[in-house]
């Protein structure tokens, strides 16, 4: 549970509910993983009871739940103490747990250094990481965001060209097996399609740029017209429709969507 993750949802309209599992049961595949974990439904009917009611907008609702999280993270420290015991499996050490509750319930701006840091860390490690399997030839590069609520967004941006004097950010997402990626990845790919295209200004090394979001679907297999599916179709016309209204460039295998639409 990160700070910036709260204030993601918080930009992008989502009301977050915070709650915890209150039972699991011991996996029969892996040795010392639970599995079959159920969130305690009775809070979250009741969360979902007053969101019913609620008249204001997602910040505010989120920040509403950051307000009550000392209560459900001691309430998801107690589960899962119960939840080791009945199925023996070891869980994460309940002291380190309590001293992340203690340092995220400190106060807001705590709660916020504390996950930014940890984000920080992250971004580091997925910059210095190449997937191999990812058609991608750029520059791999970080990308902070900040809103003007105060919340950063600490991303890695899979590819960063300049063409023309304008940068182009390049979000990539590969299949092995069939000729575009899951409907999930893409999914994926556009909540970073968002991000860009609502960006008011983007500076490299200090300097500022025009800048152009692009999702690049790439495959191990050759683009055949004659092997996509009615169901693939759907999917890149949606999309192309999407990248059209939103304002940012799809690529398939090296070559535009828009104009491979026009030939299905």
């Amino acid at each position: 549970m990160q700070w910036d993750t709260v204030s993601l949802m918080s930009l992008l309209g989502i009301y977050v509910i915070i709650t915890y599992y209150k039972s699991a049961e011991k996996s029969i595949r892996y040795e010392n993983k639970i599995t079959n974990q159920k969130f305690d439904f009775k809070h979250i009917k009741k969360e979902l009871n007053l969101l019913l009611t609620y008249q204001s907008d997602a910040l505010h609702w989120n920040l509403s739940q950051i307000e009550k999280i000392n209560n459900i993270a001691n309430k998801a420290i107690n589960s899962y103490i119960k939840i080791s015991k009945i199925t023996g499996v070891e869980m994460h050490s309940n002291e380190l747990a309590k001293k992340r509750v203690l340092e995220i319930t400190k106060s807001k701006d705590s709660f916020m250094n504390f996950s930014r840091e940890l984000a920080q860390k992250a971004q580091k490690r997925e910059s210095i990481t190449k997937q191999p399997k990812e058609k991608l030839f750029g520059l791999k590069t970080t990308i902070t965001i900040k809103n003007y609520l105060g919340g950063f967004y600490f991303f890695t941006c899979d590819e960063v060209k300049i063409i023309d004097k304008c940068l182009y950010l390049v979000e990539g997402k590969h299949s092995k097996y069939k000729i575009i990626p899951s409907e999930e990845d893409i999914k994926d790919g556009l909540i970073k399609m968002i991000l860009f295209t609502n960006l008011k200004e983007i500076y490299l090394d200090g300097k500022k740029y025009c800048y152009k979001p692009v999702l690049k679907l790439t495959s191990d297999i050759d683009y055949k017209k004659s092997q996509i599916t009615e169901r693939d179709i759907n999917i890149l016309k949606t999309l192309n429709n999407e990248a059209i209204f939103n304002g940012f460039k799809v690529i398939l295998n090296n070559k535009e969507l828009s104009e491979i639409i026009k030939d299905l």
